[in-house]
């Protein structure tokens, strides 16, 4: 599905093109900066984009099958580049990942959407209220897009910073009942990192201009964007790092807990075959027995029962076992 298609001169958009063919011929004929915005595109409709821009068939291929790995590469005059957005969802606590793939030519931009984020809808508003910025080329609507995604990160890092502090403050306080949500919150974590990390090296080689000739200007709001992007990674490191410690006190605690439990177990056990073994040798119904015959035999046997009891008791209790 088109979701827009225009054509920027001189960092204005000059006409609103009602099909690809409008746009194509606008494009040729007065030059500038073509923009087109796809939403899952079926074959034949990104095929069609491709033809008159010349991708490269892996490249289209990739971007039609969605489920890329973030990165840039380059195919011969173009950059195809895999970008994720993500949002958090504080009920469930999980990210949500969106996949977008950008063509960036010397004199046009295909986006592709495989996710319903605001990220190029946002990058679009702000950027054409920036002529001058937009009148830099198509790196600055890459830059736009980019420099969004990556401001979306924040509320998505915050809110994962938050769980933490929630599940630290439950630990700490004696709550062992967790670790089913640590798991889970630290595969999040880990998979917002696997769409985060290869954005280091792909806004690196932007920026210095090794895969598309770049202006200074641009190459400094590209610095900007992986200067944040970097910021982001370091704190979702610092996020797994934290995690696998609360862990381990979580498991620790567990641990204590149960081998507390299991002391008290033997504690009891202990006591209860006192009486057990003296119940067994009267059971054994032997002839030749002189206590049975003693009047103060049954007492003097609960007697001794009821004092190794007590003796027993009073022992693992000073111990800490009960």
């Amino acid at each position: 599905m088109i979701v827009d298609n225009v054509v920027y001169v001189d960092g204005q958009r000059t006409a609103d093109p009602g099909s690809l063919e409008e746009t194509y011929e606008i494009h040729r004929q007065r030059g500038g900066v073509a923009w087109i915005d796809l939403y899952k595109p079926t074959e034949r409709e990104l095929g069609y984009v491709a033809q008159e821009f010349g991708l490269h068939p892996l490249a289209v291929e990739d971007a039609i099958k969605a489920h890329q790995r973030a990165k840039l590469e380059r195919h011969h005059d173009s950059l195809f580049i895999v970008l994720k957005a993500a949002s958090y969802q504080d009920e469930p606590e999980t990210v949500e990942l969106s996949e977008f793939h950008i063509f960036l030519g010397e004199d046009f931009v295909v986006t592709v959407r495989h996710g319903d984020g605001p990220a190029v809808d946002e990058a679009r508003r702000w950027l054409e209220g920036e002529p001058e910025l937009l009148r830099r080329g198509p790196v600055a609507i890459v830059y736009a897009i980019m420099d969004q995604i990556v401001d979306n990160y924040g509320p998505v890092v915050e809110g994962v910073r938050t769980d933490i502090e929630e599940i630290e403050a439950e630990v700490y306080s004696g709550k062992t009942g967790v670790s089913r949500r640590i798991h889970e919150l630290s595969g999040e974590v880990f998979e917002f990192q696997r769409a985060t990390s290869p954005l280091d090296e792909a806004l690196q080689r932007l920026a210095e201009g090794e895969e598309h000739p770049i202006d200074p200007e641009m190459k400094q709001y590209l610095r900007d964007v992986h200067d944040h992007v970097l910021r982001v990674t370091e704190q979702i490191e610092g996020f797994r790092e934290r995690l696998s410690g609360i862990l381990d006190v979580n498991l620790t605690l567990v641990s204590v807990r149960q081998s507390d439990q299991t002391k008290k177990i033997s504690a009891w056990a202990a006591m209860l075959a006192v009486p057990t073994i003296i119940t067994g040798i009267y059971g054994m119904n032997f002839e030749r027995m002189p206590e049975l015959t003693w009047p103060f035999g049954y007492p003097l046997a609960l007697g001794v029962m009821l004092l190794i009891s007590v003796v027993l008791y009073v022992a693992f209790k000073r111990a800490g076992w009960l």
